[in-house]
């Protein structure tokens, strides 16, 4: 691990962008912004491009190595730089294993098979450009709130975080569903009420909410037709 990490996020404004940005506020971590949003065009420009041919936010840049998607870049600062008293990881080998199981459950089950297909098909979101379906956004927030019964189970036992007393990555991957679908109007389970409460009163998750924030409004370019 560098003892100075030359950190640079690139993206603010989103559900996922924020995750990095809280990552590194729990961590301790000294970073740059680049303060670009989603389909506004930035993300679509030769220096970009060059760092991230998928040109989509987040994107890390630590020193000359670049990575994206926003749950791979919050595990890889849980492996890179944590430390013993700023860990979001664990490291037994179970214990890490049942975190990878929280991590992907999260990030595939909550985000991408569903809040991520409601985002696409709402007319208030990218619905006109994907194809607005009413049916399709109800039938995903089902989904949610069907998958959802696994985080209600997990915390019945009164534990504070995913992993019982830690906090870990996996629960900025949970928080950031959670408060997308609060967002959306799908809600969320019993159990998951007084834990989000939790969690929005850490330091580090405020520090992250405002390094979120866009300097300016995110116009999205012109769909062409």
């Amino acid at each position: 691990m560098n003892a100075t990490p030359d950190l640079t996020l690139w993206g603010v404004g989103t559900s996922r962008t924020i995750r990095p940005h809280w990552a590194m506020h729990e961590l301790g971590l000294a970073y740059k912004t680049r303060p670009i949003g989603p389909r506004t065009g930035e993300t679509k420009t030769a220096e970009y491009s060059k760092l991230n041919p998928r040109q989509k936010i987040p994107l890390l840049q630590d020193g000359d190595f670049c990575i994206g998607e926003s749950a791979a870049i919050v595990a890889y600062l849980s492996r890179m730089y944590s430390t013993a008293g700023r860990s979001l990881i664990p490291e037994a080998t179970r214990e890490y294993a049942a975190w990878l199981e929280w991590c992907f459950f999260i990030v595939t089950e909550l985000d991408s098979t569903s809040l991520y297909v409601m985002r696409r098909h709402r007319a208030d979101a990218l619905g006109p450009i994907y194809g607005i379906a009413p049916e399709v956004v109800a039938q995903a927030g089902e989904y949610f709130r069907q998958q959802l019964r696994h985080v209600e189970v997990a915390l019945a036992d009164g534990r504070q975080f995913l992993m019982g007393e830690r906090f870990t990555s996996a629960d900025i991957l949970l928080t950031t569903c959670l408060e997308w679908a609060i967002a959306y109007g799908v809600g969320i389970c019993d159990n998951a009420q007084p834990y989000l409460e939790r969690i929005r009163k850490r330091e580090a998750f405020q520090r992250a909410v405002a390094a979120n924030v866009p300097m300016a409004p995110i116009t999205p370019a012109p769909v062409k037709v």
